[in-house]
């Protein structure tokens, strides 16, 4: 087996400047990018800290005590959130999710998902206003974010076992805990709940058909999404991805399964069906399967970067406009100015690629701009 290699190399601050464009990029709600790609689903993270320390985003070997979190003041207030997400919704979002690190541990969270609520698409619609979590804080937080106007959750779950649970998110964090946040969440209306689990090889595969058997027949779509290799620190390996085709194998021989259409253009996760209508499943291939050529998702880091890709090198520094007294119409020009020139598909580029050395440029934490 290989030896891991996990750099300890901090990319956060590698951002280009925003900068306004000579010409305006007036926000029409018709944005695309090089390849054709509309801008419609925006990921905002607003902590880039986390309780749990999960190996696959957040190991202990790097996320440990002595680790350099930013300070408060270099994050995006929430009015300063709230005024780059108009930009973007302006320009043709029509979903914000909420993330992190875990979102949850923002103090004060509701008053942000109130603040996002209150936007509307280019077509006068609510948003589709969700938030991804660990769970760990869902049973207390559910149904002051519903009353704040969240609409749904997704939820991380790696397993039902508790020692394997414990095991994979290495602070001793009971599996109970995060199945009565998941029970809040459906109890305030948060839903459809989704629920992820990352399969790695070696950790966690036996652990897939226990989660489709006490998943099926409810109204959570579960979903399987293949290890990936995001950022520098997770000493990611091609042995450890268990392809989602095995992952529908096993399922389908004992809970037969049937394909389902996509729900929407750009979706990630490729549906399943039980035969019998006991619910649906999801799969997210983004090694084995790249879906580069639908993506339609920017992703905003806690302190204002706007990133094109979750496998980036390097984002673009929003904040510095935010704070800068730009004027919302420059802001929302160098939001487009930006989209337009994007050229992003390294999923699709992944099995041309030399291998990676650690060095040069590393990829972004998923633990800092989200999943």
């Amino acid at each position: 087996m290989a030896e891991r290699v996990i750099p300890l190399v901090d990319q956060r601050f590698a951002a280009l400047a925003a900068a306004v464009p000579a010409q305006a990029v007036p926000a029409t709600g018709l944005l695309s990018d090089t390849l054709g790609r509309p801008l419609r689903d925006l990921r905002i993270s607003v902590t880039d800290r986390c309780n749990f320390r999960c190996s696959y985003c957040m190991p202990k070997e790097v996320f440990d005590k002595d680790y350099p979190y930013l300070p408060h003041s270099a994050l995006l207030t929430f009015e300063e959130i709230t005024r780059v997400a108009r930009q973007f919704v302006a320009h043709g979002v029509r979903k914000i999710r909420l993330t992190g690190g875990e979102p949850l541990l923002r103090k004060n969270i509701e008053i942000l998902v109130e603040q996002l609520a209150a936007l509307k698409t280019v077509d006068g619609l609510p948003l589709d206003l969700t938030l991804t979590t660990n769970g760990s804080l869902l049973a207390r937080k559910a149904k002051s974010l519903k009353a704040a106007g969240l609409q749904r959750v997704t939820v991380s779950l790696d397993g039902l076992d508790d020692a394997v649970f414990r095991s994979m998110n290495d602070v001793d964090f009971p599996v109970a805990e995060v199945l009565a946040g998941i029970e809040a969440a459906r109890e305030a209306g948060l839903g459809p709940i989704k629920v992820n689990m990352v399969v790695k090889r070696g950790t966690n595969e036996h652990e897939i058909l226990p989660m489709a058997r006490h998943f099926k027949g409810t109204d959570i779509v579960l979903r399987f999404i293949e290890y990936m290799d995001v950022g520098a620190t997770n000493g990611w390996r091609m042995d450890e991805v268990l392809p989602s085709a095995e992952v529908v194998k096993l399922i389908n021989a004992e809970l037969p399964l049937v394909q389902l259409d996509p729900s929407a253009r750009g979706e990630t996760a490729e549906r399943w069906g039980y035969a019998d209508g006991g619910g649906e499943i999801g799969v997210i291939s983004s090694v084995t399967q790249a879906f580069c050529g639908d993506c339609n998702r920017a992703r905003l880091s806690t302190e204002g970067q706007l990133y094109l890709c979750l496998f980036a090198t390097q984002g673009h520094d929003l904040r510095s406009l935010v704070r800068g007294n730009a004027s919302d119409e420059e802001l929302a020009s160098a939001i487009g100015n930006i989209w337009h020139g994007r050229a992003d598909r390294y999923s699709q580029l992944r099995s041309s690629m030399e291998p990676d050395t650690g060095k040069g440029a590393r990829r972004v934490e998923m633990s800092y701009i989200g999943g």
